[in-house]
């Protein structure tokens, strides 16, 4: 990619950001070439990410979908069933009137069908790797990888990184699921050093940051910072937002109605996901919403708190979030994703839904929505109000993982919330607080003016506190920026090419 940009500008979007566009180190790289065919691992292109339907099938082989066989590298995409078959179409679950109490049919790709960690994080943890070993950035032989977030990224980065021959070493705080730590004490290569956790829960971010600015002075770690890896955003820009773009292209096929994808959500994270709503704006003119939690109404007003919808840690928007092209904030109570997670799961739950009349296909569904899933739809049900969307304006989510995720939390709920016996007397509450009446004061269309208040309240965490050129900082505020981007995308997928050929070179 040719640079329009000053040198020092160019450097730190390649060596802060991951945007790379040529190799770096060329000694670095040849170590990491040595040491890939050595473990006889074989990268895949963010092409192949997203089109993984020309990948020849024995490159996977007969490797477990949830081992650490580098094989699994080409399971990294949103075609996988819950078995790791290939499957045709994304699967999703379409939510409905008896379910939403909404006219829009929701539609939510399910993130628990991907390998190892049953989250889609996994593959943004690979569109950050990828880019920084195959440019001689990052030196599998030499460096830790360090992977900081509030669960499900750190999880994927250790899982990528022992598909990819290195260490991997999670950050996050001590709060969150026991599951969470559970799988990490089986995949850390050393897990009294390989797994940091920081002070607080969901919220405690910044905490994360210092961490790895402690770590950063030490040579031999790498942070790979979700919250400010292009390579994030860029991964989800295509993969995640051709994916949804093809349910939804199925959809409109088999229900022979003429539907418009009027809005995607995403409860914001690290806002890597959410770049799949740029995707899907530019070829339907989409909607964009960003979720948070209520109880820390970071986007909405400048607000901060604690909460438990784990997996969209807030106090800071991320330097990745494009807030500038999106259209409309919400958040949602942990109270509501508490409680409605507990009611998927439990048999009095599922059978007060089911006299509701919602499907059994949704019914069996439900238990693939873990918190943050759960705070997506509600976010969409609260939109669609707001909005007046009709029965042919069809509203598309991710559910980011699985209640499977959640047993510790769920036993946690249900004693503070239901002495320990979700009943079906709760079941009716839960459904009349939570789904009968799902509030929109907390949902705002956004003005211009909105869209700058929180562009500019980004300033505190990146370029003061973080140390991010004010030059980049701004430049982001214009959609230019976003578009040149996706530059890299080809870019890197000649230098992982390139790479491989030279893995099986002998």
């Amino acid at each position: 990619m040719q640079s329009r940009t000053p040198p020092d500008f160019h450097n730190a979007l390649r060596d802060q950001f991951g945007l790379a566009d040529a190799a770096v180190n060329p000694e670095v790289l040849a170590t990491s070439v040595r040491r890939f065919r050595e473990r006889g691992v074989v990268l895949p292109t963010f092409e192949q990410v997203t089109h993984p339907q020309a990948v020849p099938p024995d490159l996977v082989g007969d490797a477990d979908p949830q081992g650490a066989d580098p094989r699994n590298l080409w399971r990294v995409h949103w075609y996988n069933d819950m078995a790791g078959n290939r499957v045709e179409v994304p699967e999703h679950v379409v939510l409905t009137r008896e379910l939403t109490g909404i006219d829009s049919p929701i539609i939510v790709l399910l993130g628990n069908r991907f390998p190892m960690i049953t989250s889609h994080k996994v593959m943004a943890a690979f569109g950050c790797l990828a880019p920084r070993l195959v440019s001689g950035q990052f030196d599998p032989t030499r460096h830790r990888a360090i992977w900081p977030s509030t669960g499900n990224y750190a999880r994927g980065g250790v899982a990528i990184s022992r598909l990819m021959a290195c260490r991997g070493v999670a950050i996050l705080p001590t709060g969150m699921s026991q599951e969470r730590f559970d799988w990490l004490d089986r995949w850390c290569e050393d897990p009294s050093e390989d797994i940091i956790r920081t002070v607080g829960t969901e919220s405690n971010v910044k905490e994360i940051y210092d961490e790895c600015n402690r770590l950063a002075r030490d040579p031999g770690n790498f942070i790979f910072n979700q919250f400010a890896e292009f390579g994030n955003h860029l991964v989800h820009f295509q993969a995640t937002g051709a994916a949804l773009a093809h349910v939804f292209e199925t959809y409109r096929e088999s229900s022979g109605r003429d539907a418009r994808l009027a809005l995607m959500t995403s409860a914001t994270g690290s806002a890597g996901t959410i770049a799949a709503g740029e995707y899907l704006k530019d070829r339907y003119g989409t909607k964009v919403l960003a979720a948070e939690a209520l109880e820390c109404p970071t986007l909405l007003e400048n607000g901060f708190g604690e909460h438990n919808i784990q997996g969209i840690g807030d106090k800071h928007v991320p330097l990745i979030h494009n807030i500038m092209n999106h259209d409309l904030v919400a958040a949602i109570s942990d109270r509501a994703t508490d409680r409605l997670e507990v009611m998927f799961n439990e048999p009095e739950g599922q059978a007060h839904l089911a006299g509701k009349g919602v499907p059994q296909h949704i019914l069996d569904a439900l238990p693939d929505f873990g918190f943050s899933s759960i705070c997506n739809v509600l976010a969409a049900i609260s939109a669609a109000k707001v909005l007046g969307l009709d029965e042919d304006d069809v509203i598309m989510t991710v559910a980011t993982d699985g209640g499977q995720m959640y047993p510790s939390e769920r036993a946690r709920i249900l004693q503070r919330d239901f002495q320990g016996e979700f009943t079906r007397l709760d079941a009716a509450e839960v459904w009349g607080e939570h789904l009968a009446n799902v509030p929109t004061d907390a949902t705002l269309e956004m003005t211009e003016r909105d869209r700058n208040r929180i562009f500019n309240l980004g300033y505190y965490t990146w370029v003061e506190q973080q140390g991010t050129p004010f030059e980049l900082f701004e430049r982001r505020r214009g959609q230019d920026f976003w578009r040149e981007l996706r530059a890299y995308l080809p870019l890197w997928d000649e230098m992982i090419t390139d790479f491989n050929a030279r893995v099986a070179a002998s």
